[in-house]
């Protein structure tokens, strides 16, 4: 069974550039430009992890957390933000996301995180 990323950011071109990369890394990913479309894909589909940015349109990446936490309990968050948001990092992280990336980001590192923490803790 194939593993399941979710990347979440409001940037076509951030979407499109980890959805090439992790699916060259074997993954099967899929795509949201905002939270809603995010929600609608975690209750339609049993994720392994969510790359998710930080500022989206509608409704924050911290609010779209903590709706994704009430449908998958379980789930994985990795933030991606191009903000110096510490309160909101902080925040994020007593919530429990995994880690964050500030953008713009070293692909090889967002490769290797997403790979230790898939792996790590299956």
């Amino acid at each position: 069974m194939s593993t399941k990323i979710l990347i979440v950011d409001d940037q076509f071109g951030i979407r499109t550039l980890l959805n090439e990369v992790l699916t060259k890394e074997g993954y099967t990913v899929f795509k949201a430009s905002n939270g809603l479309q995010a929600l609608h894909i975690v209750e339609n589909n049993m994720l392994d992890l969510v790359l998710l940015d930080m500022k989206l349109p509608g409704m924050d990446g911290v609010e779209v957390f903590k709706r994704m936490k009430q449908i998958q309990e379980d789930i994985r968050i990795i933030f991606m933000t191009a903000y110096s948001e510490t309160e909101i990092i902080q925040k994020s992280s007593q919530l429990g996301a995994l880690t964050y990336f500030s953008k713009p980001f070293d692909i090889n590192e967002i490769r290797r995180t997403v790979k230790q923490f898939l792996y790590h803790t299956i």
